[in-house]
């Protein structure tokens, strides 16, 4: 007859059983977290230095990217540069040989060198030339190679800048002719300074992030600096000399406006205050007015649940025996 019954109401008995479990989990959890009362640590209030700044990464670009074309398709005779040199306008790159002079100085080689020298002198080379002062960042040719005139033989960079990826939420802090810092991955701890030059007005969205590009010219290239490198930029927003500075999570924000906890007299509960802050890094807040250098505060600490030596869990009672 008990099977019978439990055959019938099968449904229910598992409901029930999930119920019970459900509230058993609940009241454990409550238990174990929800009487813990708050933990503070103490911090004291220091005076520094601050700075607020804007982070983003970027790629190493030559700012005017020339690729150099031969006015003639034909073969290259003779070339002049290297890459990773600079030049100036109108400097000779290379020496190339037009198609049908190539085929007349192949044809008068058959004849020895006298043929040669007569139809080089009666048919000159023709130049290629560097078309603006820069660096040679690409050198696509070879003493003897053919090409066309589609065929770019060379490629110049007037300076190389770093096109640094900021987010749409600190856009608003970046402008022109800002101060940066700049630091390539591949040389860690070698930092040098730059400014802003250029911001993008048309956003790129990648997997739902919104960025804008911000050309950064560095003030000095360094040698070592070379197009493709990625760079990390720190855009300088505002600095604070030799002012009050706490860490940031003993301020909080209660009715719009910024109060702290102090600890309270001989034992008793910490008292609130509210202050004045200014600028912040995010680790560290100034503090214009409430507090004084030296002073003791207290900020919110939050601690896992330690686990008990207990082997019983919320589900104990509804274990078989």
């Amino acid at each position: 007859m008990i099977r019978e019954f439990v055959s019938a109401h099968r449904g229910w008995l598992v409901a029930g059983l999930l119920l019970a479990a459900g509230l058993g989990v609940g009241w454990y959890f409550w238990k174990s977290n929800g009487e813990r009362a708050p933990e503070y640590r103490p911090v004291q209030a220091t005076r520094g230095d601050l700075e607020s700044s804007v982070l983003s990464t970027g790629i190493v670009q030559p700012r005017n990217r020339l690729e150099i074309k031969p006015p003639i398709p034909g073969r290259v005779e003779q070339v002049l540069v290297e890459e990773g040199q600079y030049v100036k306008r109108g400097a000779v790159l290379a020496w190339m040989s037009s198609t049908e002079r190539a085929a007349l100085l192949d044809a008068a080689r058959a004849k020895g060198p006298e043929e040669v020298k007569h139809w080089e002198e009666l048919y000159r080379a023709t130049p290629i030339l560097a078309p603006i002062d820069g660096t040679l960042i690409l050198r696509n040719v070879e003493p003897g190679q053919s090409f066309t005139s589609n065929d770019a033989v060379f490629v110049m960079s007037d300076q190389l800048i770093v096109v640094a990826q900021v987010d749409e939420t600190d856009i608003g802090l970046v402008r022109l002719k800002q101060a940066a810092r700049i630091e390539l991955d591949a040389y860690p701890g070698q930092r040098f300074d730059g400014r802003v030059a250029q911001i993008a007005y048309d956003a790129k969205t990648v997997s739902n992030v919104t960025t804008y590009a911000v050309d950064v010219l560095p003030h000095k290239v360094p040698p070592f600096m070379r197009s493709g490198m990625t760079a990390n930029v720190t855009f300088r927003i505002a600095s604070r000399s030799n002012v009050v500075l706490v860490p940031s999570e003993a301020v909080r924000t209660v009715d719009g406006r910024s109060v702290v906890l102090v600890p309270g007299a001989a034992g008793a509960a910490p008292q609130s205050r509210e202050v004045e802050t200014g600028l912040t890094d995010g680790k560290r807040t100034e503090i214009v007015a409430g507090v004084n250098e030296g002073e003791t505060l207290l900020a919110g600490q939050f601690k896992a649940p330690k686990r008990s030596n207990s082997k019983s869990s919320p589900l104990t009672p509804f274990r078989r025996r």
